[in-house]
């Protein structure tokens, strides 16, 4: 495969937008994106753990509407590239040989799209008649990070698969283009909630329609959009908002994923590691001496869940940050019941 720079010129639907970014005082930055991709590499996407992600389903949206999608943004592989041993393509196809591909690929999505739309009046759930056009498909996805260098490093890569490396390279741009805004420990990373300070200094928060909310409000309406990827193309009022948070968190199964973008900077602590050892932070900063003394786990706030080998606190997978989902009493099952599920199967 022979991607040069040419390469990210050319026309795609893929985009990547940030769409929240913010810094600590402790220099962590926390960037939240809004991407859309070829369903085709989602696995790709998915491997990295280090970032939350909350994705468009296909159980979710309606096989009408998933067909007239589809069959409008006409989503073929950026490049066709040539049969060869091993897992990267060969050099791009060319002329006639790219044609005849790209119509043969049209004609799949037409013989996909009928079968979908036929087993749709036939009456089988959309589950199921929607992952017949999955090749042809984007995907939307919210996802948040506070390492991205890794992802960079695999993904903007003439190795790897060329729809992947468009996105990576998209992603990176938009990073580079937007400046994030000093966050300081209880202010908070709020995807889809606009943020402002009034006169006192003091974070506020407001919806889409800039109507200033409380915190708790403001929560609730970041965690239901983050939560609403498939269906979000509407505001997000507080009456839909507190019936999606109510959803995700009072069900029997707590759906805790989309609580991963929200979040708050841990507070300065005494002892951080430099120079390969532990070492006191700046005598002149204002330090609570009492909380986050990374050798004495006791005194971690409420949310943090490990200290990585460089000394800093973390939450989930956010370096230097709380995640909201950590902060839920039910986030995480570790008991599961395997009887008591049993009987939910009658």
């Amino acid at each position: 495969m022979s991607l040069d720079k040419s390469f990210f010129t050319r026309n795609t639907n893929i985009t990547a937008k940030v769409i929240c970014d913010s810094i600590s005082e402790q220099g962590v930055r926390l960037t939240t994106f809004e991407i859309e991709y070829p369903r085709i590499v989602m696995s790709e996407f998915n491997t990295t753990r280090a970032i939350s992600k909350n994705s468009s389903s296909s159980r979710a949206i309606p096989v009408s509407k998933m067909l007239e999608h589809t069959k409008s943004i006409n989503l073929k592989p950026i490049y066709f590239g040539s049969k060869k041993s091993g897992m990267q393509a060969g050099d791009e196809l060319q002329g006639d040989a790219l044609e005849k591909v790209k119509l043969l690929w049209e004609e799949a999505l037409d013989y996909a799209s009928y079968y979908s739309e036929t087993l749709d009046r036939l009456g089988v759930a959309k589950e199921v008649c929607n992952r017949l056009v999955e090749p042809f498909q984007l995907v939307k996805v919210v996802c948040t990070a506070t390492d991205w260098d890794n992802f960079f490093n695999l993904r903007l890569h003439p190795d790897s698969d060329p729809n992947i490396c468009m996105l990576a390279y998209k992603m990176y741009t938009a990073m580079q283009e937007s400046e994030p805004y000093l966050l300081k420990a209880g202010e908070w990373h709020l995807p889809f909630v606009n943020i402002g300070w009034n006169g006192k200094g003091e974070m506020c928060y407001a919806d889409e329609d800039f109507n200033f909310v409380e915190l708790e409000q403001a929560i609730k309406i970041s965690a239901a959009s983050c939560a609403s990827v498939s269906y979000r193309t509407e505001g997000m009022t507080l009456e839909k908002a507190d019936k999606i948070f109510d959803m995700l968190i009072k069900a029997e199964v707590v759906h805790s994923s989309p609580f991963e973008h929200l979040a708050t900077p841990v507070k300065k602590h005494l002892c951080v590691f430099k120079d390969n050892d532990y070492v006191f932070a700046d005598s002149e900063v204002d330090l609570d001496l009492s909380v986050n003394l990374t050798y004495n786990n006791r005194t971690w706030e409420e949310g943090i869940t490990h200290m990585n080998k460089q000394g800093e606190l973390c939450s989930g997978n956010l370096r230097g940050f709380i995640q909201y989902r950590h902060l839920l009493p039910y986030n995480t099952n570790w008991q599961f019941d395997f009887e008591k599920r049993m009987e939910l199967f009658k």
